[in-house]
């Protein structure tokens, strides 16, 4: 039951402040840039800023509804976890039929602009992405770690769905992109569970690979598939979409997270798994700038 008085009781800029927290703004960031880069980078010598532009914005937006839809469906187990009780639909100041509004409309006004300014097929993978987010990968969270796997899927299309939006077509180059950013969800995705592990057994999630305990098995298993980005990050210079440079640059951030995932197996701790979550955080970002830097 959620107290009226609550939500009615914020003033407008508190409640802006709320509904903009529903986006998760440093995640859909985050999506917005994958697909920035694989814009830039299927269309690096013919870029229109203006359908750019629409597609950062229309990206955020879908991103925004998708996560915004997460949080509704997921407030009875948010409530449990110290790391999203203080989130605004946990907290009363948004109520679930106010961010139901607020996602159909993002996703309304975030869909329209890639309809307008890019083309069919980008707007159909972007509604792909979210309904496998939002109505697939939520609820088997609660399943067992097959949830990773599908939600590796809509965490990788972003630079797919950005290389679609300049190029229109769907190639062996853009899969790669794809196929790089899905390979490193796994080690992402698994260092969080190890972190929050407390926190998501309180929920009843269950992300962590084999048994879903923090040991040897989900340490190899957490290595086994940093090891798969060595060549995965070599393929763009292989193929001629990039070159040396970055090929250089892909292979020492590669080696130096593989290296995290060697002391976790190590000695098991919650600070390993810190490290490669960080180490996650930073290898993306930075792999995604190099392939532009030489592409450029």
């Amino acid at each position: 039951m959620i107290d009226s008085s609550l939500t009615s009781g914020l003033s407008p800029l508190h409640k802006m402040k709320a509904f903009y927290e529903l986006l998760k703004p440093r995640l859909s960031f985050l999506v917005t840039f994958s697909s920035a880069f694989g814009y830039m980078l299927g269309g690096a010598t013919s870029i229109n800023w203006y359908n750019f532009a629409a597609l950062c914005l229309g990206g955020f937006l879908v991103s925004g509804a998708s996560v915004t839809i997460n949080q509704v469906k997921e407030i009875s187990y948010d409530k449990l976890m110290k790391r999203t009780l203080g989130r605004p639909l946990p907290t009363q100041r948004i109520t679930p039929l106010e961010a139901n509004i607020f996602a159909f409309l993002c996703l309304f006004v975030g869909l329209g602009l890639l309809y307008v300014f890019t083309n069919p097929l980008t707007v159909v993978f972007s509604f792909l992405s979210m309904i496998l987010y939002s109505y697939v990968y939520t609820p088997l969270k609660r399943v067992g770690p097959i949830a990773v796997f599908i939600g590796a899927i809509p965490g990788a299309l972003p630079p797919l769905i950005g290389w679609i939006a300049v190029t229109g077509s769907i190639s062996f180059e853009a899969l790669i992109i794809f196929g790089i950013q899905f390979i490193w969800q796994f080690p992402h995705f698994w260092a969080i569970a190890w972190v929050s592990d407390e926190d998501y057994k309180k929920a009843g999630f269950k992300l962590l690979p084999g048994g879903g305990k923090k040991d040897l098995n989900t340490a190899i298993n957490i290595m086994t598939y940093t090891l798969f980005l060595l060549p995965m990050g070599l393929f763009p210079a292989y193929l001629g979409l990039t070159g040396i440079n970055s090929a250089v640059i892909v292979t020492i951030c590669g080696v130096l997270f593989l290296a995290q995932t060697f002391v976790l197996m190590k000695d098991n701790s919650r600070k390993s798994a810190l490290r490669i979550m960080f180490g996650s955080f930073l290898y993306l970002p930075i792999v995604q700038i190099a392939f532009l830097l030489d592409k450029i």
